[in-house]
């Protein structure tokens, strides 16, 4: 692919090969200026057509979202794939199935965090499916390449292909029929006796079969029945104890320590909230606003200045809100204050000279901007990397367990209250106007009061209680966030029945691009039970260590 600016025009060569039904299955997939294809292929004739995926420095859209075919009787697709920068390219790659009961998650003999090489080399990723039934699973292959580190220059391609899969008796027919196969399977027969045991063989394999396939259904319909609905967005997870899907995160890397139970935190007392107030009084004056950045019902985000010189975001509210969302919006502004940490935006003043519509400024050095507004907008210039998403949640596990160890819960732990900057810096922030500026992030159950329910721990949604362990679960949360660009979580799930979901083991599925290791890290903020799940002393410790993986061949 020619990216401006690299220097580079020709920088990589992926491809594939799909085959006729003699031959291996293979599509070329080429990311570079040289030219990427496949070659369809026909049953009777073998390779028919070409379609080109990059040809003079332009990607083809519309052959990067065909979706190719994978024959039954095809158990591996090869890619060929080589590095044209004169240099290995750094890579991460990941392959996901729409139905891992019918297609296992697929196995590659590369790893998933490497370098693409400087000469042409194959690789391959294995398609075994389990026979459970027959159906048609889609596959989803996404690579993703840093070009240049130093100017954030990441290529992302997804290729697409669809599997056919078959009961287990029906590939065994499958490949009987094949008469190569059928003579390495069963030699000619020697005699009666002969030909007998293999009639008697036969028919026991066909019958263990049958008994496996039926005890698998049974296994499956006794797990489903009464539960909700597997979607592609949620999936159910072992959570006692916490979920391992991968072998780089093990319970000896995080032991459990949360000795101490959830806790239903008191608001603030009106003796301490005017006090902070006191303390951080501005005169109005001196705050300038230039532009809007986000407008809800009542609630208001400007940018600003300060004193004339100093970058400032003002929450405000509208003339007429009412008494109540004035004091939310100082109560919940002054929750951190006095927090002094890099990875925490705190309150850097407010004005109360008009009671009707208060003001509470933050520092906003280098365009400082809300991270959910950041992930959502389109037109961002910037592609986050599963590197820099890495770094982003270790940032954030410093500054949480920066909280914590102050006796500080935040209880509303997301993306929509965090800042980024130009230099992709992240911070904690209050959540005030949150329910103004993001009303779909919060539902009311009843009970009057609007809460992140999709972001909350079962013992939170249960019975209010909030905790150093119910922030981990949020945060696990968060990370699937900064993996899916802001998608809502459990979209599919009625608020209503998040508790029903949560306590039957459901959580969010493992999202595109996102590796085995960082998942697996989510998937422990997620356990059932308070004391299971990590500190973010502890999250900090695996972050970092898997952050120097892929960082290493950077």
């Amino acid at each position: 692919m020619r990216v401006p600016g690299c220097g580079d025009q020709s920088i990589v060569s992926i491809g594939s090969v799909v085959a006729n039904d003699d031959d291996n299955d293979d599509d070329d997939d080429n990311d570079n200026d040289t030219d990427n294809r496949y070659d369809d292929y026909d049953t009777d004739k073998g390779v028919s057509a070409e379609v080109y995926y990059v040809r003079d420095g332009q990607i083809n859209n519309y052959a990067l979202n065909f979706i190719v075919p994978v024959p039954a009787n095809k158990r591996e697709i090869s890619f060929t794939w080589q590095s044209l920068a004169g240099r290995p390219l750094p890579y991460s790659i990941n392959v996901l199935t729409s139905d891992q009961t019918v297609l296992p998650r697929p196995s590659l003999n590369i790893s998933q965090i490497g370098e693409i090489p400087t000469s042409v080399q194959t690789f391959s990723i294995g398609m075994k499916c389990s026979g459970v039934r027959a159906a048609e699973v889609d596959v989803t292959i996404s690579i993703e390449v840093i070009l240049n580190r130093a100017l954030n220059n990441v290529t992302h391609l997804v290729f697409r292909r669809k599997k056919i899969c078959l009961l287990a008796e029906e590939e065994q027919e499958s490949n009987l029929d094949d008469p190569l196969l059928l003579e390495t399977l069963v030699p000619p027969p020697t005699g009666l006796i002969t030909l007998a045991v293999g009639s008697v063989l036969a028919f026991a394999l066909v019958l263990i079969l049958l008994v496996a396939a039926y005890c698998v259904r049974g296994s499956a319909k006794r797990q489903n029945h009464g539960q909700p609905m597997r979607t592609s967005s949620f999936q159910r997870l072992n959570t006692n104890p916490p979920c391992q899907s991968a072998s780089y995160i093990t319970p000896s890397v995080i032991a459990p320590i949360h000795n101490s139970l959830p806790r239903k935190l008191e608001p603030q007392q009106p003796e301490e909230l005017h006090r902070r107030i006191s303390e951080l009084t501005v005169e109005r004056c001196r705050v300038r606003l230039s532009n809007l950045l986000q407008e809800g019902t009542f609630g208001r985000v400007y940018r600003g200045t300060y004193n004339e010189n100093q970058e400032v975001i003002v929450k405000t509210v509208a003339q007429h809100a009412s008494q109540m969302q004035v004091s939310l919006l100082l109560q919940e502004g002054m929750s951190l204050y006095g927090a002094s940490h890099p990875g925490i935006l705190s309150v850097l003043g407010v004005s109360i000279e008009d009671h009707t519509t208060p003001f509470v400024l933050y520092p906003a050095a280098n365009n400082a901007r809300n991270l959910k507004m950041f992930l959502l907008d389109p037109s961002c210039a910037r592609t986050i990397t599963t590197i820099q998403i890495v770094q982003m949640c270790t940032h954030l596990s410093t500054a949480l367990s920066h909280l914590h160890s102050h006796g500080v819960v935040h209880k509303d732990i997301a993306t929509r209250n965090c800042v980024i900057d130009d230099q992709l810096r992240v911070k904690l922030s209050d959540s005030s106007l949150s329910r103004d500026l993001f009303p779909g992030d919060y539902n009311c159950l009843g009970d009057s009061e609007n809460r992140p329910v999709k972001w909350m721990s079962l013992e939170a949604l249960q019975q209010k209680q909030f905790s150093e362990a119910s922030d981990s679960w949020s945060f696990g949360v968060l990370m699937w966030e900064l993996c899916t660009s802001a998608k809502t979580p459990y979209a599919e799930v009625d608020p209503f029945e998040m508790e029903h979901y949560l306590r039957d083991g459901y959580r969010l599925a493992q999202p595109f691009n996102c590796p085995d290791e960082l998942f697996t890290i989510m998937a422990y903020c997620w356990a059932l039970l308070p004391n299971e799940r990590p500190t973010f002393l502890q999250l900090h410790g695996c972050l970092s260590e898997f952050y120097a993986q892929i960082t290493r061949y950077v």
